[in-house]
């Protein structure tokens, strides 16, 4: 993950694996004081395996996550089972931080696929990042002479380029964080928004330890 950017926990559901449980019994109007390691953990394998997904949408987490916008705009796809709030250029205009790539990937005969490790010389590589870094540089300058101008800064936002970093706090279900988490982390994903769904997922793994390790081996 780029050095600017980053994924936190903001909140969780507390014990959300016990609440996967008892949303799963409340069709037999039981539930658990407190989470029985064996018998609880079997059922949350059973739940995830023959697809009964329903109680995995009960459990929430919020994260604050910082990225640059082509990357957000890919998890921000994913909407349901989520609420999204993001900094808004409306009423900021705070200098603005860029991502740079680390190095440079070619185009595959598919389109369809994701990006292949680049075979270009360091000079090459050395020129992109400088051009990229001028073009940022000079994109801010013309965003502040239109706000010096008195341009409004909803207007002026739009010269500033998807390489600028955002941040947005995100409320999902632990259901839903697992879809974005499936998909995101797929081999044909971009590399860039693979990398922070997969600190989602170490998170996720941490607050909800049982749910998400049924959730990754069974559900499809």
């Amino acid at each position: 993950m780029s050095k600017n950017g980053s994924v936190e926990l903001i909140s969780n559901t507390q014990d959300g694996d016990l609440l996967v449980v008892n949303a799963a019994r409340c069709s037999f109007d039981k539930q658990h004081e407190e989470f029985d390691k064996e018998k609880d953990t079997k059922l949350i394998n059973y739940l995830a395996r023959e697809q009964h997904l329903l109680p995995f949408r009960h459990p929430v987490a919020t994260l604050r996550i910082t990225c640059p916008i082509f990357v957000l705009r890919q998890l921000g796809k994913h909407q349901v089972g989520f609420s999204w709030s993001e900094v808004s250029r409306r009423y900021i205009t705070g200098e603005p931080e860029f991502w740079i790539p680390e190095e440079l990937r070619t185009r595959p005969d598919n389109i369809k696929q994701g990006s292949e490790k680049g075979d270009f010389s360091k000079g090459f590589e050395w020129h992109i990042k400088e051009a990229l870094k001028a073009s940022q540089k000079e994109a801010v300058n013309f965003y502040y002479e239109l706000i010096d101008e008195g341009v409004a800064p909803e207007q002026a936002r739009t010269i500033l380029p998807q390489s600028m970093y955002t941040t947005c706090v995100v409320t999902g279900t632990l259901l839903g964080w697992y879809h974005l988490y499936k998909l995101r982390t797929e081999e044909h994903t971009q590399q860039e928004t693979q990398e922070y769904a997969k600190e989602i997922g170490k998170i996720m793994e941490d607050i909800f330890p049982v749910s998400w390790e049924a959730l990754c081996k069974h559900s499809s």
